[in-house]
C-alpha cells in the first residue's frame, strides 16, 4: 500500500493544474530528504517531472528544482541526461528570452554535465534565437547566453551564472577543450576569450566556474602557446589580476610585471574565495609545463605576486599551491633533479570537479 508521500508524488501528473502545483510545491523538500520516493515504478515520477518543465511557470519552477536535487543520483542523472527529447525542450526553453526559470534550467544543465556522454552537446544544433546573435550550435548559444546574462541584456529573469559550472565540466573532455580555443566562424571569436573577462566578476559562481574552465582547458599542453600569446588568448592578466591585492612592490619588482598589474590602487582586493585563488595558481602551474612559459613567467616577474599571496592568504591549500609554483619558477633549468620535481608538481594538479548543485 503506497504511503502518503508516494500518493503525493502521483499527483504531479494530475490533470488538474492547481493539484499539480500543490503537489510539486510540497514535494520540493523531499527531493533532498527522501529522494527514493521519486524512483518508483521504473522512474515514472522522473518522467512526469521532465514533462512539467513545459507546464505553468510556477509548476515548472518546482519540477525543475526537484530535478536539480535528484540528479545527484547516478540513476536519475543518466535517465535525464540521456533523454534527447527532454534536452531539446530544455535548450529551447533556456534560450527563450522570456523564460522565467532560465537560471534554474542553467543549474540543472550544470548537473547534467556530470554525465560522461553529455559531451555530445558539442555537435548539437537548434534554431538560433533572434536577438542572441549566435548560430545554430547549442554550445555557442550557451556561451552567448552566459555573456549577455552578465548584464541582464537578454533575459531580465536570468544571469545564467551557473552555465560556468557546465562549461567547467565540459572542459574536461579533450574535444571540448579544443572547441574553447577554436575561432568560431559566425562571429570570429575564440570562445574562451568571451568568458575569460569574468575572472573578476561580482558573482562568486561565475568567477569560480570561469576559473575552472580556464584551468581545465590548460590541461591541453599544445594550446599553451596560444594561451600565452598576447594576440590570441593572452590569459595571464586574467589569471594574475584576481590573485593580486593592493600591496606595494618595489620599482625593481614592478617594472617587469604585465602592464595590467602595474600601479594598481592600494584598495585593490584579491579574490575573497581561497578556492578560486588556488584554481588560478594551479592554472599557472599547468602553464609552466613548457620551458618558454616558465621563462615568460620569470620575465614578467610572477614570483613576487605569488610570494605576497602566500603571505597574505591564510589558507593551507592556497599556500601549498603557491609553494609548488615557486619551486618550479625558482628551479634551475639545467638541474635534472629539480626538473623532475617540477614535473611531479604539475602532474599533481587535478581537473576541477564542480559539485552537484542542490537548491
Amino acid at each position: 500500500m503506497p504511503t502518503e508521500l508516494e500518493e503525493l508524488v502521483g499527483f504531479i501528473a494530475h490533470p488538474n493544474e492547481p493539484i499539480r502545483q500543490i503537489a510539486t510545491e510540497n514535494l520540493v523538500p523531499y527531493s533532498t530528504s527522501q529522494p527514493s520516493i521519486f524512483k518508483t515504478n521504473q522512474l515514472l515520477p522522473i518522467k512526469h517531472l521532465k514533462f512539467l518543465i513545459r507546464d505553468h511557470p510556477k509548476i515548472a519552477e518546482h519540477a525543475i528544482t526537484i530535478l536539480i536535487n535528484l540528479t545527484g543520483d547516478k540513476e536519475v542523472l543518466g535517465n535525464v541526461a540521456s533523454d534527447d527529447r527532454f534536452l531539446g525542450f530544455l535548450f529551447a526553453n533556456l534560450t527563450d528570452p522570456a523564460e522565467p526559470n532560465a537560471n534554474l534550467l542553467a543549474m540543472l544543465l550544470a548537473n547534467l554535465s556530470k554525465w560522461e556522454d553529455f559531451k555530445s552537446i558539442l555537435t548539437r544544433k537548434q534554431p538560433a534565437p533572434k536577438g542572441l546573435g549566435s548560430n545554430e550550435l547549442v554550445l555557442n548559444q550557451l556561451i552567448d547566453l552566459f555573456v549577455k546574462g552578465a548584464d541582464g541584456s537578454y533575459n531580465k529573469h536570468a544571469d545564467f551564472d551557473y552555465l560556468a559550472y557546465l562549461f567547467a565540466d565540459l572542459a574536461k573532455h579533450a574535444e571540448i577543450r579544443q572547441y574553447f580555443l577554436q575561432k568560431q566562424e559566425y562571429d570570429g571569436v575564440v570562445p574562451i576569450n568571451k568568458i575569460r573577462v569574468f575572472t573578476e566578476h561580482a558573482s562568486d559562481v561565475r568567477r569560480k566556474g570561469v576559473a575552472s574552465v580556464i584551468k581545465n582547458v590548460a590541461f591541453d599542453v599544445p594550446a599553451h602557446p596560444a594561451f600565452l600569446d598576447e594576440d590570441q588568448v593572452n590569459i595571464l592578466p586574467y589569471i594574475l589580476l584576481p590573485i593580486i591585492g593592493g600591496e606595494e612592490y618595489s620599482e625593481e619588482e614592478m617594472m617587469p610585471m604585465l602592464p595590467d598589474l602595474q600601479l594598481l590602487p592600494p584598495d585593490k582586493k584579491r579574490d575573497s574565495d581561497p578556492r578560486i585563488i588556488q584554481t588560478h595558481i594551479e592554472t599557472l602551474l599547468l602553464l609552466t609545463t613548457t620551458r618558454p612559459a616558465r621563462e615568460l613567467m620569470r620575465e614578467i616577474n610572477v614570483y613576487p605576486v605569488i610570494r605576497e599571496t602566500h603571505l597574505r592568504v591564510e589558507d593551507e591549500e592556497v599556500r601549498e599551491a603557491c609553494e609548488r609554483l615557486v619551486n618550479v619558477l625558482m628551479a634551475d633549468e639545467e638541474d635534472e633533479t629539480k626538473n623532475g620535481e617540477e614535473k611531479k608538481a604539475i602532474e599533481d594538479v587535478d581537473e576541477d570537479d564542480e559539485k552537484v548543485v542542490e537548491v
